[in-house]
């Protein structure tokens, strides 16, 4: 049997939820976003995604008040979407487990003292679960940088930095 269109109208929570982000582009907007791009342009030469794609999901997460719109006209996780880190870390580490041999992309650690973090966000040095802009990320074993990706903004992405911390080009 076929899935409907829309779960808007379902009495489930996960549901609703997959109707905002279960689309794989949005995820990686989001992901994206958590890694500081900000610019529309950044957006659709990091992910290659189709320019009338990216406008409609962008707009699906400013309408879901994921994201905002910025003064400068970029886009920024709102409480809402920094709520999905959580969900977006714990993808990625399931991709590591089961889809990268050399280990993972990326490794998350406490800015202040270096301690790894956990997979609930817990650090491995004091202990804290650790807010969201005080995560550093940075590329971990199993990270292969995109031949031809030395733009500025892939460039800024794989070195270790402080998640939401603005890209500037």
């Amino acid at each position: 049997m076929a899935l409907p269109s829309t779960y808007a109208d379902r009495n489930c929570s996960l549901a609703r939820s997959l109707e905002v982000v279960g689309e794989r582009w949005t995820l990686l907007i989001v992901r994206d976003a958590f890694f500081g791009v900000r610019r529309f342009g950044d957006f659709a030469a990091q992910l290659g995604i189709p320019r009338a794609v990216l406008t409609s999901r962008l707009k699906s997460l400013v309408r879901e008040g994921v994201l905002v719109r910025a003064d400068d006209g970029g886009y920024l996780l709102t409480d809402k979407g920094i709520a999905l880190w959580p969900v977006v870390r714990a993808l990625m580490g399931w991709g590591d487990a089961f889809y990268s041999p050399a280990g993972e992309k990326r490794t998350t650690r406490h800015d202040e003292d270096g301690g790894r973090l956990d997979a609930d966000g817990r650090c491995a040095e004091c202990g804290a679960l650790v807010p969201v802009p005080e995560i550093r990320i940075e590329p971990g074993p199993g990270h292969q940088p995109q031949p031809g990706a030395a733009d500025p903004v892939s460039a800024a992405i794989n070195t270790p930095r402080r998640l939401l911390e603005p890209i500037a080009v």
